[in-house]
């Protein structure tokens, strides 16, 4: 029996190390561990919350833009921190706050999860105005940072996309917001920073949002350059450099944004410094457009992922 025993916990302790690893990425964290790059993790305070930021600074002589990426709902991963040290090294702070800071077991945050399936609940299941106050303090702490030169940016992927779009509706000091593969906010005329999406051809559920989008910011006279990459499927750019990925539309399309992610980014460099006090005299919720009619609103947000998606994104990690 005693035996038996033994077996019977052996047993259960390598399930539930499974259960750990299954949303890891070794990949990632082995891009992680040989970079040259300067990481650390910064806490960031704001009333009686702390949040952790993985923070990456890139190898360069002058002062350089900061970028807050957003995780997606798989929380800041390994894949996650190796994007933000991809974007250092092309000339760019980037300040990734783990925005399950606290709420994770024994007060820990993402990595203290225990399966890829407790992170997504955990997501799904934020505040969003706490994540808005993360965001906030996110990005106070970028427009401090001694090495930044002022210029700052949002890229968001997934869940994070979305929350990408909806944060430049209530951040006035943004250079320009990236949204991969998130929808719209219900409401776009408070937005000030000009709006890139980079969309997928096999993501009918994020895809069938994108027209309304467009219709929305065209009508609020806003800047949105949306682009959709053919044959690549939702979170490609996780996908598109995962050793184990078996669709070839992932990997060109993952290429392509990324390629196109750097280059406007670079113009950044060379843009005026956003200013806070951005927004027009007119009541809040209203802008006019080109013609000078005031803009109509965008359709309500639909989440990046409902209890079915979430269990198909998982499926597909």
């Amino acid at each position: 029996m005693t035996i038996l025993h033994a077996r019977r916990l052996l047993a259960s302790a390598l399930l539930l190390s499974f259960a750990t690893l299954s949303h890891a990425q070794d990949w990632a964290k082995a891009r992680l561990d040989t970079s040259p790059r300067h990481h650390e993790y910064v806490p960031l305070k704001h009333g009686s919350r702390t949040v952790q930021a993985f923070v990456v600074y890139p190898e360069v002589k002058t002062k350089a833009p900061v970028v807050v990426l957003i995780h997606e709902i798989f929380g800041l991963s390994d894949w996650a921190k190796e994007m933000a040290d991809e974007l250092a090294a092309q000339g760019f702070i980037v300040v990734a706050p783990d925005l399950l800071s606290g709420f994770g077991p024994n007060g820990g945050g993402s990595s203290e999860f225990p399966s890829q399936d407790a992170t997504v609940k955990a997501v799904s299941a934020l505040d969003a105005d706490v994540v808005t106050a993360d965001l906030d303090a996110a990005a106070d702490y970028a427009k401090k940072i001694p090495a930044g030169n002022g210029k700052l940016a949002v890229v968001g992927f997934c869940w994070g996309g979305g929350k990408s779009f909806a944060f430049a509706t209530h951040r006035k000091d943004l250079s320009a917001d990236f949204v991969f593969y998130g929808p719209g906010p219900a409401d776009v005329t408070p937005i000030t920073a000009p709006v890139y999406g980079f969309y997928a051809g096999n993501d009918s559920r994020i895809g069938a949002t994108l027209p309304a989008t467009t219709a929305a910011m065209k009508a609020a006279g806003k800047k949105f350059e949306p682009v959709t990459y053919e044959n690549a499927g939702h979170g490609f750019m996780r996908a598109g450099e995962d050793p184990n990925n078996t669709v070839p539309g992932n990997k060109t399309a993952r290429e392509q944004a990324f390629t196109r992610l750097v280059s406007l980014l670079q113009q950044m460099k060379s843009a005026p410094v956003a200013s806070s006090s951005a927004a027009s005299s007119l009541k809040e919720g209203q802008r006019e457009d080109q013609s000078g009619t005031l803009a109509k609103s965008a359709p309500a947000i639909v989440a990046c992922h409902d209890a079915n998606s979430t269990r198909h994104a998982a499926a597909s990690m």
